[in-house]
């Protein structure tokens, strides 16, 4: 099953991309020649996304007249110009906007690079997805794999299943930044800021939060540095 409806996450104040960011959001800090949210918007478009919500905050004039001009999709604000929610607060405010479809939820800085051009990775975690066993699925990548990434590793993955790193020195699987989820997961939480991860940290244990591979080469792009590596490479 293919997702028809995204939600991005694009509020964050970006503020370890300085000086990038301090005129615009780090939504429209550009690499190889499109900015993040249009990278993200074309991945999940290709991969069959028909609908958008994106979350705004930091410089939110300025993110919406950019998504004003992308005519060739249907995009959706979800405002919260009155205080930053990080990702599981901001899903719950965009709730109302997301249907009760599985969807894919995104942030905007993750891009990669893999040998088919076809969405191969997006495609892959479609075909995993099974709502009757998992509450969400992630696109994970090797730590051998990642670049811009500080940290020793998120997950460890048996027979699909994610388990959380915890108190182990290190894990081989990162997040990538992209999943597919139940948007009900959201529905018994209260209002206000809070992380998604403390949603996982509850389905892991019941093996409801799953992992699908990306075998590609995947660039966080968190700070000015990361992005003229991923600048270079895309390029390339």
């Amino acid at each position: 099953m293919i997702p028809e409806t995204a939600f991005i996450l694009a509020a964050g104040l970006g503020t370890r991309m300085r000086p990038l960011t301090d005129d615009r959001p780090k939504a429209l800090v550009e690499v190889g020649g499109r900015t993040l949210i249009d990278h993200m918007l074309d991945r999940l478009s290709a991969a069959g996304a028909k609908r958008f919500v994106v979350n705004v905050h930091y410089f939110a004039d300025r993110l919406e007249a950019h998504l004003k001009a992308r005519t060739d999709l249907d995009i959706v604000i979800s405002d919260e110009r009155d205080a930053l929610l990080e990702t599981g607060g901001g899903l719950k405010k965009a709730r109302p906007l997301l249907g009760d479809d599985p969807i894919w939820v995104a942030n905007i800085d993750s891009v990669w690079l893999e040998k088919d051009p076809d969405g191969t990775a997006l495609k892959a975690l479609c075909a995993q997805w099974n709502p009757e066993e998992m509450d969400a699925a992630l696109l994970v990548t090797a730590m051998e794999t990642s670049h811009g990434f500080d940290g020793p590793g998120d997950f460890f993955l048996t027979d699909g299943r994610l388990a959380f790193r915890n108190e182990a020195p290190s894990a081989p699987w990162n997040y990538m930044g992209v999943h597919i989820t139940r948007p009900q997961i959201i529905d018994a939480e209260p209002e206000g800021a809070f992380s998604l991860s403390r949603l996982w940290r509850q389905l892991a244990p019941q093996g409801r939060l799953h992992g699908t591979v990306f075998t590609g080469k995947w660039m966080h792009v968190g700070d000015p540095a990361a992005r003229d590596y991923a600048e270079a490479h895309l390029r390339a």
